[in-house]
């Protein structure tokens, strides 16, 4: 029996054309560009400022051109896996948004609500349809409306995030490429450090809600730097360690980009110097569950089929995890609308 392994076959992204700098938030709270570059080596993240304008815009324009790229109709989709914690709304699921803005018609599809560890469980859940036989073609994205729930009168935390989609196609792949282990983390214990209170059951909106600032996320900052040092690289390490992977076998580690402290530290516990890891964060920020396919999209050209990726991830939750990919694609042989 072949050893069926899901393989990424194409990347899209999609970017909002505002950028909002560092010199643009001096003007909102107390802070200074100096400041936000040194602690968190962010310049710049974009802005999906039309209210009309949710996350499934994003995720359809990113999907879309995965779909371009590779040369496929949406029709010959069978499963749409968004991560996201900026869904249009609390339900429908935004993959079903998504699957009739595409015209998707055989295509099924559901949200993973896991913060900035969402794309990850998306991609491992995706990878699990492939394998088993049971999908031929998979479209996995991260997309978040950051925007949305940032509190731009909070100076922590309006600096770190923007907006943005990334999405993969995952496919059948008998060559050894592939998506070829993951793991996957929570600790649910400490879950007040990073959190959005307002909107759920518990707290359902409410003036006494809005009045408290419930909707917006709220994040412990050192305890989940901390945090998010010992999760992200201890599991990024222990992926490779199960594999038998050292630094000189990996071509690239796609960080989750929070914060450029905690993607040094992760990158210097697996042995790989910074030449070796994605960075995009100077020029997006956090866009939370779209981080990782928007480095992929950013670096995909300089992949050849073979090379090791370790994609690494920690979140609210707190969730974590890790992913070894094996590229199984060439860029130029795509049709060329990247």
């Amino acid at each position: 029996m072949t050893d069926r392994k899901a393989a990424i076959t194409a990347v899209g992204h999609y970017l909002p054309e505002e950028r909002l700098t560092n010199r643009d938030l001096e003007k909102l709270v107390d802070t200074s560009d100096e400041w936000i570059t040194s602690r968190t080596g962010i310049k710049e993240r974009r802005i999906l400022r039309d209210p009309d304008k949710a996350t499934s815009y994003m995720a359809v324009r990113a999907a879309q051109m995965v779909l371009d790229r590779r040369g496929i109709g949406a029709d010959e989709v069978d499963l749409i896996i968004i991560a996201t914690v900026t869904p249009d709304m609390m339900f429908p699921a935004t993959a079903c948004l998504v699957q009739a803005e595409l015209g998707a018609g055989k295509a099924w599809g559901f949200d993973v609500l896991a913060a900035c560890s969402g794309f990850l469980f998306a991609l491992s859940a995706a990878a699990r349809f492939i394998e088993s036989g049971k999908h031929e073609k998979v479209l996995v994205i991260g997309a978040d409306k950051m925007s949305t729930i940032v509190d731009y009168t909070d100076r922590t935390t309006c600096i770190l995030f923007g907006d943005g989609a990334g999405a993969v196609l995952l496919e059948a792949n008998t060559d050894g490429n592939g998506i070829l282990d993951s793991m996957e983390r929570v600790d649910g214990n400490d879950w007040k450090g990073l959190c959005m209170l307002g909107g759920g059951s518990l707290h359902p909106a409410s003036p006494t809600s809005v009045e408290k600032r419930l909707h917006y996320l709220y994040q412990d900052g050192q305890p989940v730097f901390k945090r998010a040092v010992v999760g992200m690289a201890g599991v990024a390490e222990a992926i490779m360690k199960r594999n038998n992977l050292t630094g000189d076998d990996v071509r690239y580690l796609v960080p989750h980009q929070a914060n450029l402290r905690i993607i040094d530290a992760t990158a210097r516990r697996m042995g790989i110097p910074m030449e070796k890891v994605m960075l995009n964060i100077e020029r997006y920020g956090n866009t939370t569950a779209a981080t990782l396919p928007l480095c992929l999209a950013d670096w995909e050209h300089e992949l050849v089929p073979g090379d090791n990726l370790i994609l690494a991830a920690f979140g609210g939750g707190f969730s974590w995890g890790s992913t070894w990919v094996k590229w199984a694609y060439d860029a130029a042989s795509l049709n060329s609308t990247h």
